[in-house]
């Protein structure tokens, strides 16, 4: 990514600095979320119940986390959470029936 005219002043900088490594922890931080609940669904889909669900509580305690920092909002957390139990139970009733 081309780098963008930053500040010239040393507090400028430095927030810039910030900034950017701000910026890779919260796109670390949801990009594991999606990565974990993918696979949570995808295991759901096999049929492996406890695995899913072990899975799927990794998950949620990631999306938590990150709704405690400021990588998600509190709301888009819940989202994220309500989604993922959703598809989740899907994909194990599909099977089940």
């Amino acid at each position: 990514m081309a780098q963008k005219k930053s500040a010239r002043n040393p507090s400028g900088i430095k927030r810039h600095r910030q900034s950017l490594k701000r910026r890779a922890r919260n796109r670390a931080a949801k990009s594991t979320i999606k990565t974990i609940s993918k696979k949570a669904v995808s295991l759901a889909e096999t049929g492996e119940k406890a695995e899913s669900t072990k899975v799927m509580r990794i998950a949620e305690s990631l999306i938590d986390k990150a709704a405690k920092g400021s990588a998600l909002h509190k709301k888009a957390a819940s989202r994220k959470k309500s989604r993922l139990m959703k598809s989740v139970n899907k994909a194990l009733s599909g099977k089940g029936a």
